[in-house]
């Protein structure tokens, strides 16, 4: 049973602590795009934006990785927390004193993709410190629940409250969050695993956390493969605004909708991901979601209707989701706790660099032929994620009738 982790109290505060954070960045990601769309009438500014988040936490992503592995990581999370907290206070106060300007929006990316990077890189590796290896996939499935319950309640009331109150008043909110979440986080009591080679020069760190993973580079490529439904879920969110406003003609409503309707498809994931792999094997459950997803992205380079807009967003975030959860399950069984952070750090390097690249190149291609055209893309780059699994699953099954097994003992580095 997927909620038996939380019988331990650690956990528990985690749990809550992700649900809060998750509500706050859904709020303001969402309120964000719709914002600049409304001020521009741009999705090209929409991939701009996204491209100085994901700049912001590529240049920080290789130190974040080495302190998540000399430092405490529930310390590091706290801390972010609370910055991002003050940050967020200080550009509502320009946007109320000085109105609407872009680099207001640029600064709030910033920040959010740093707060994003230092998040993805802690938590994953706290997860991994809380729990034993043989609840970690329930851990996963409660770590994407609660990141989909918060995000979901966020698409639903960030419509809403841009609509009535402005972007202003939703970042305030976010605030909120983030020093509701740090009271959580501070409860959590755990007896952190002992730091390897410490007092190691962070250049020395970095090069060994680079060589654990090309020493393993079926690990490495399983990363790639797992960060790719990540990637499209963030460039999912440049192409739906201009989406949802000239194919199926909505309004911030039906886009907070929309997004509160992958929400849910993520929250159902967390229930049903384990006990489909259970049944079917890990392998064959990770690309019967990369399948589904990628049919969805074709349909909708089609769609003209609401109502399958939201549905097929449902099973879009269902899939994402779910791959995730299975994916991350067994990088974390692969991968040494000490040198998770760096391993995760790797990773998300990659994936902001991937979102660099296709944000803004979305945001122009959709802007000068049509909105359908950036869903063709989504889903030939997550085919291209099912391609790459399916290699490393079909090497992996060659090497065991073989013997060459590849190096992937998590204490040894």
């Amino acid at each position: 049973m997927v909620f038996r982790v939380l019988r331990t109290s650690h956990f528990r505060y985690f749990f809550l602590s992700e649900i809060i954070s998750g509500f706050g960045v859904g709020m303001s990601t969402v309120g964000a795009n719709w914002f600049l769309l409304d001020e521009t009438d741009s999705s090209k500014l929409i991939g701009i934006m996204l491209s100085v988040n994901v700049i912001s936490g590529f240049l920080i992503s290789p130190f974040i990785g080495i302190l998540t592995d000399k430092f405490n990581r529930k310390a590091m999370i706290l801390w972010a927390y609370l910055v991002q907290a003050a940050v967020l206070i200080g550009i509502t106060s320009l946007f109320l004193w000085a109105g609407f300007h872009i680099w207001y929006l640029f600064l709030f990316a910033m920040v959010n993709g740093m707060g994003w990077t230092i998040y993805m890189s802690t938590s994953r590796s706290l997860v991994q410190e809380l729990l034993p290896e043989k609840d970690l996939i329930n851990g996963n499935s409660l770590t994407e629940i609660s990141l989909q319950v918060g995000m979901f309640m966020a698409g639903a009331a960030s419509g809403i409250l841009y609509k009535f109150f402005g972007f202003p008043f939703i970042l305030i909110v976010n605030s909120a969050a983030f020093m509701t979440s740090s009271i959580f986080l501070s409860r959590i009591r755990y007896t952190s695993m002992p730091i390897r080679d410490k007092e190691e020069s962070y250049i020395l760190s970095f090069k060994n956390g680079i060589k654990y993973l090309m020493d393993r580079p079926k690990v490495f490529f399983l990363g790639v493969a797992a960060i790719i439904p990540l990637v499209t879920t963030m460039i999912y969110n440049v192409v739906l605004p201009e989406y949802v406003e000239d194919a199926v003609n909505g309004g911030s409503i039906v886009f907070g909708l929309t997004d509160m309707a992958y929400g849910i498809g993520g929250l159902l994931s967390g229930f049903i991901a384990a006990a489909i792999a259970k049944k079917l094997s890990n392998n064959i459950t990770v690309a019967l979601f990369f399948l589904v997803a990628v049919s969805i992205l074709f349909v909708f380079s089609l769609n003209q209707y609401v109502w399958f807009l939201y549905l097929g967003s449902l099973l879009f975030g269902l899939c994402n989701s779910s791959l995730r959860i299975l994916m991350n399950t067994t990088i974390m069984k692969k991968v040494s706790t000490s040198f998770m952070g760096r391993a995760m750090s790797v990773w998300m390097a990659i994936s902001l660099l991937m979102q660099t690249l296709f944000s803004s190149g979305i945001g122009l291609v959709v802007d000068r032929y049509y909105t359908g055209i950036g869903f063709v893309c989504l889903g030939a780059f997550m085919l291209l994620g099912l391609i790459l699994h399916s290699f490393i699953c079909l090497t992996t099954a060659v090497d065991k009738k073989t013997g060459n097994f590849e190096r992937q003992d998590k204490e040894t580095g």
